[in-house]
């Protein structure tokens, strides 16, 4: 990123080699990549960053962002979407932004909830009205007259040869244009082993795993807008808390030799990355924070922290102490709770380095804290991990009003709701569509009461309904709204005869008595019928769409049954 510098005060990075501003990259982190080169370099760089420490939820990104997008003279959220000033700690207006779309690994209609999900090193906050133009649309260059542009970010028609096929195409400003180059870099290396839904860039195979006209425009970009001070310290402070770095930062020619103009040459990361053959610890860093933000009181909440080191020997001790520590746990798979654990250095040597799942289970309100100490395997001294937690009580949640759906096109509708009461972490709007006699439901989580549905189509029955999510916990789904229909006709919603769906049971409510109601499913077959009810009947129906009618109400009533 051109034209801004800034020097980040680095926050839970001990002292020694650290310094803020530079980069620090420990001894051995890189040195399996030494004498690699094209497919099998790209490979080994994927051995090196794939595991990592893993933050702690999608619901606590904003408590990361603080540390590492905000800007360090003042408390601007620091937005490579738009040019709008909005300041931390407030997230309102700013979106939690996968830089590479989630949907792209997403399978039969939801994300895998992959590692990837919540990587830091390609998420970002984001204009919400930015965030929802870009949707899930490709990187390029757009053509005149794009249908959005705030200034900084643009979407439009791409210009030709790009856009793999897509209708339109995300193009950031050019001061941010290499920033995004390098995120893609980073996600289809470190992630090369994921099945993606989406081929507008990519490709079904380890490598190139790019398409041929995105590694023309993402190195052109990488090139134009080099690494500066501030990718630089960014990617200081999440490997303080993933222990993994984006190696095109730390290395900008590294995408030279894996896609560019030094591909079959071979790669040495230099002298910086030889361990020495002592025995060395490489992840995690000392003074790192292992922090799991805010969870409810009994919850628990697990983390993985990664372990990697070289030369190692004997087997390596981990110990938990801690004013707070007996709400912290290491293994907690394991049959009783354990504040110490001794790991084989074999694990920890191996290419893949070792992942140890640490979790935290508060018994009351507050914030928490203890510390992790490893030692030993030949090493000199402590590494010490630092483990943080803020418990709060179990949240109440209001139900949510779902609205009609709004601006429908022949390809796009809008889905809003009532904003919540109290503070919520995001908004989980669940879309239910039936196609060929199949439900396919997907969940879409949203920081604004709204979201644009861009992929809809009139033909197939789809309908909606939305819940409130906070520290884990969701609230009542709201009353659900239909967007088509199909199958039978003169379908509609009103009293005196309604249904109620929820979990586990339908519930009619209707005034007085209803006989010979007939329920049937999308295609119009007949799947069960009640020769009587009254107000309050319940029944149990599998999930599905399902229109229902009685002698006294002959038009059909739509109900979901989950």
């Amino acid at each position: 990123m051109r034209n801004f510098l800034r020097q980040f005060v680095l926050v839970a990075i001990g002292a020694g080699s650290w310094l803020a501003g530079s980069a620090a990259i420990p001894a051995g982190y890189y040195s399996s990549l030494k004498g690699k080169s094209g497919a099998e370099l790209k490979t080994a760089v994927f051995q090196v960053i794939n595991p990592h420490t893993t933050v702690s939820s999608y619901s606590n990104l904003p408590q990361y962002f603080q540390k590492t997008d905000v800007y360090p003279s003042s408390k601007q959220w620091w937005d490579m979407y738009s040019n709008v000033k909005r300041y931390a700690p407030s997230f309102s207006g700013l979106n939690r932004e996968h830089a590479f779309p989630k949907s792209w690994w997403k399978q039969n209609g939801s994300v895998e909830y992959t590692p990837a999900y919540i990587d830091l090193n390609h998420l970002y906050p984001a204009d919400g009205p930015a965030n929802q133009a870009k949707s899930n649309y490709p990187l390029g260059v757009t053509g005149s007259n794009p249908k959005f542009d705030n200034g900084v970010s643009r979407i439009g028609y791409p210009v030709s040869g790009q856009g793999g096929g897509a209708q339109y195409v995300f193009e950031p400003a050019d001061e941010y244009k290499g920033d995004f180059a390098r995120a893609y870099f980073y996600v289809v290396t470190c992630y090369q082993n994921l099945t993606w839904n989406s081929t507008w860039m990519l490709q079904h195979n380890t490598y190139p795993t790019l398409a041929p006209w995105a590694v023309d425009l993402l190195l052109k970009w990488h090139r134009a807008d080099p690494v500066d001070q501030k990718e630089t310290d960014r990617n200081e402070v999440v490997y303080s808390y993933q222990n993994n770095r984006n190696p095109f930062i730390d290395f900008p020619d590294l995408a030279e030799y894996i896609w560019g103009n030094k591909f079959g040459e071979s790669f040495d990361p230099g002298s910086s990355s030889e361990p020495g053959g002592d025995p060395i610890l490489i992840n995690p860093v000392n003074n790192t924070a292992l922090d799991f933000a805010e969870v409810a009181v009994g919850s628990t909440t697990t983390a993985l922290l990664y372990l990697k080191g070289e030369s190692l020997s004997g087997n390596v001790s981990l110990r938990i102490s801690g004013t707070d520590r007996n709400m912290f746990t290491l293994d907690p798979a394991a049959q009783t709770p354990k504040l110490s654990a001794s790991i084989s250095s074999s694990l920890i040597n191996a290419a893949g380095g070792y992942q140890l799942q640490v979790s935290y289970k508060p018994t009351a309100v507050g914030e928490h804290s203890a510390k992790i100490s490893i030692y030993d395997g030949g090493t000199v001294g402590t590494t010490t991990v630092n483990l943080l937690g803020q418990a709060l009580e179990v949240p109440t949640l209001s139900r949510l009003t779902a609205y009609d759906p709004s601006d429908i096109t022949a390809t796009s509708y809008k889905a809003s709701w009532s904003e919540a009461p109290e503070v919520v972490d995001y908004y989980l709007l669940t879309r239910i569509r039936t196609i060929n006699g199949n439900m396919i439901e997907e969940k879409i989580e949203c920081d604004e009461n709204y979201a644009v549905i861009d992929d809809y189509d009139p033909s197939v029955s789809e309908a909606y309904y939305v819940q409130s999510s906070r520290l884990g916990y969701l609230s009542e789904p709201s009353e659900t709204k239909f967007v088509s229909q199909s199958g039978i006709s003169n379908v509609e919603t009103d009293n005196p005869f309604s249904v109620e769906s929820y979990p586990g049971c339908v519930r009619f409510r209707c005034a007085g008595v209803h006989t010979d109601v007939c329920i049937y499913d999308m295609t119009g077959r007949l799947v069960m019928s009640i020769s009587e009810i009254t107000d309050g009947h319940e029944i149990t129906l599998p999930y599905g769409i399902y229109l229902v009618r009685s002698a006294q109400h002959p038009a059909a009533v739509r109900i979901i049954a989950r």
